[in-house]
Parts: C-alpha cells; sequence; structure tokens
C-alpha cells in the first residue's frame, strides 16, 4: 500500500512549520471502543513528538513518539483500525480514504484552519486547591501554608479530584442552586475541597452535606467548617441507609464500603440526582455469592484474578443498573494504582434520553448467569 502522499504531507507541514493537526476516524470495528484517534505536535525537551490522543467509549489515552515513530503507527492504524485520515495544514487539507480491500486514495482540499495551535509541552499543571485554611485544620499543610512531604500524594489527589469534578459538573444538567451530599465523608479532605473550590473561589451558589458513621470525624469535621466560616457544609453522623433528601443534585460516594455504595448510589437515582460520583470500595457482596464456585472457573482460581473479578462484574453491574435509570455512565481511573488500589471512579449522568430497558435487561441477566449471580443488592435498592 502506497502510504507515500500520506508521509510526505505529515513531513513536509511540519518542516514548513504550518502543521495543524491529524485525525483518524471512521473505526473499522466500532464495537472495539476507539472512536477515533487525534494527533497535535508538541516539544518535549526540545524535541519534536507527535502526541496521540486515543478516544475510547469511556477514557481517553494520551501516548507520545518521535515523528518518524508517528508516521509508522499511523499507518499501521489505517491499515488494521480505521477508514480515513486528514492532516490539516495551513496551507491545504489533505485526505485519505482507505478501501474495504485496502486500497488508498487521497482528495487534497484548502485549509480548514488559519493558525496552528502552540507546539509547548507540560506546562505546569493548574492547581484548583488553594492553599487554605482548611488545608491546615486537616494536616495538609503547615503553619506556613507549605504543603506537609507526606501529604503530598493527598494534595496532589485533591487536585485531581477537583480536576474531575470540575468537568463532570460543568457537562451535567444541574440547577443554579447545587445541593450535594457526600456520603461516607471521612476525614473530609475531598469534601472540604470541593467546598472550598466551589463556593469560595468560583462563587457558586453550594450546600454540601457530608455523611460519616463515625461520630469522632463529624465532630471534628463539624469544629474545622465553623473556623472556616464554610456556612454551608453540614455534617450529619448517621448511616447512609437512613440519610433521606429528595433534594440531591449530585451524589458521591467515595470508597464507601461493600453495599454501602450501593446504599448511595440509590439515594442518588431517586433523588433523580443530576450526577452521581463513586469509587467503591470492597465487593463481598458479589464475593460471598461466589464462595465455593472457584473451581468451575479457571479465571476464579488465583487469588488476585479472583479479586478483580469481584471488582469488574460488580462495578459493571452497578454501571448498567444506573444505565437503565436512564444514566450515562463510565468507569475510570481517579488516581495512578501508586497512590491507592481503590482508584476506579464509577459516574453516572442524569439523561433526558430513555435507555433500550430491554437490552440493558439482557445484559444484566447474562452477566449474572455467566457468573451464577442470584441478584445484585443494588437492584433490590431500586425496586427493579
Amino acid at each position: 500500500m502506497d502510504f507515500k502522499t500520506f508521509s510526505e504531507a505529515i513531513q513536509t507541514s511540519i518542516s514548513a512549520d504550518d502543521f495543524v493537526k491529524i485525525t483518524l476516524s471512521k473505526p473499522v470495528r466500532k464495537n472495539e471502543g476507539l472512536r477515533n484517534i487525534y494527533v497535535r505536535l508538541i516539544l518535549v525537551k526540545d524535541v519534536l513528538k507527535l502526541s496521540f490522543t486515543y478516544h475510547y467509549k469511556t477514557n481517553d489515552q494520551v501516548k507520545n513518539y518521535s515523528v518518524t515513530e508517528g508516521i509508522e503507527v499511523l499507518q499501521e492504524q489505517l491499515l488494521s483500525a480505521f477508514r480515513t485520515a486528514a492532516v490539516f495544514t495551513l496551507r491545504e487539507d489533505v485526505q485519505v480514504f482507505v478501501s474495504k480491500k485496502k486500497t488508498i486514495s487521497y482528495k487534497k482540499t484548502a485549509p480548514s484552519f488559519s493558525s496552528k495551535p502552540p507546539i509547548s509541552h507540560d506546562k505546569p499543571k493548574e492547581k484548583r486547591a488553594e492553599l487554605g485554611q482548611y488545608l491546615h485544620y486537616l494536616g495538609v499543610t503547615d503553619k506556613e501554608n507549605n504543603v506537609i512531604p507526606k501529604m503530598a500524594d493527598k494534595f496532589r489527589q485533591i487536585n485531581k479530584y477537583l480536576e474531575i469534578m470540575e468537568s463532570l459538573i460543568a457537562n451535567a444538567k444541574l440547577p443554579k442552586k447545587i445541593q450535594i451530599v457526600d456520603m461516607g465523608s471521612g476525614k473530609g479532605y475531598l469534601t472540604f475541597a470541593l467546598y472550598d473550590y466551589l463556593v469560595v473561589q468560583r462563587k457558586m451558589e453550594v450546600t454540601v452535606t457530608g455523611i460519616e458513621l463515625r461520630k469522632e470525624l463529624v465532630d471534628y469535621c463539624k469544629d474545622v467548617a465553623h473556623k472556616c466560616n464554610f456556612d454551608n457544609l453540614f455534617f450529619e453522623c448517621k448511616p447512609i441507609e437512613t440519610y433521606e433528601n429528595k433534594k440531591i443534585d449530585i451524589l458521591i460516594a467515595l470508597h464507601a464500603c461493600d453495599t454501602a455504595t450501593d446504599d448511595a448510589i440509590s439515594k442518588g437515582i431517586v433523588a433523580k440526582a443530576g450526577l452521581i460520583v463513586c469509587a467503591p470500595c470492597c465487593h463481598k457482596d458479589i464475593r460471598q455469592q461466589l464462595k465455593g464456585q472457584e473451581q468451575a472457573s479457571p479465571i476464579l482460581k488465583y487469588g488476585i484474578f479472583k479479586e478483580r473479578q469481584f471488582e469488574m462484574v460488580t462495578d459493571t453491574l452497578r454501571a448498567l443498573i444506573l444505565e437503565k435509570k436512564n444514566y450515562q455512565t463510565k468507569i475510570f481511573e481517579f488516581v495512578s494504582n501508586e497512590h491507592t488500589r481503590k482508584n476506579v471512579l464509577l459516574v453516572g449522568t442524569k439523561s433526558s434520553k430513555e435507555n433500550d430497558i430491554r437490552q440493558l435487561d439482557e445484559k444484566i441477566k447474562g452477566l449474572k448467569d455467566a457468573f451464577g449471580i442470584k441478584k445484585h443488592y443494588l437492584e433490590g435498592k431500586v425496586n427493579f
């Protein structure tokens, strides 16, 4: 196959300093999840590289290559995964078409762009968590407002969390006055950070309520909120399952143990929350149902795989149940594995579009049948 025109268009535009971007679209196998690839030019340690953003159905992945390697990867993707590519430059657009019989055709058109994006890379990450008073009370910073070295990972986690929440809130349909309930708020690191970011920094009309079973932590958080004059930040001492509030716009449950995550999700569903954000913890409910079946499945024979399987099955069922209640779902990594193994974030965004209930029922039943699961705890909580 002749990719000469394609390769030359890329190399010439980079040499002429008029390269804009490359896109690969029309995947050959849509069911595999990779929807498209976006390629831009970046500068890493004074060396030009092609940065690939792989857009999957549930997440994005970024990989950087040298220009030569990048062109080879593009050719491989066109041979195996995509039907169309476009090279955008300030001089012209070059479109590449690959037929089912692997023949290549080209089309050149007038440029779509009159300017190109900057190629600088690795700009300093924006820190959304300002070094406020609450961080000192929570033990993240010292008296001089410097992050304590042993709390550096926690501070990074806080900023990553705020970055994620900023994007999720921006893309959810929420009222002007937002009610947030954080179930299983613990010591409140992320609860305080979210309140400070939304109310103090962004001046949004937000009320946040933390639900926590341990009275000593509730009393501690109430005291910190009072000292910081966080007037619309509240904490209640009670089990998640007993909390009653039909006005929840954002439901958060980070590391609520076992079925407490399901109790929290059900509260969000019943309240028709616009956004449900969970970081599931242990998965004892499914583990108990599958006890004794290890020998029937080669995967469940090995302890490390068994635990991962419980997690994947449980969280997939949760996502499908949310979809059945007309939520658009995605599951992605919250923080890297080096900080915590429990790093999966399950997000449900309320949609006006009705999902295919019959198809979702079949998926739920198929998954339960495959693993011998009688009933997922969450099913009983949301009146299936």
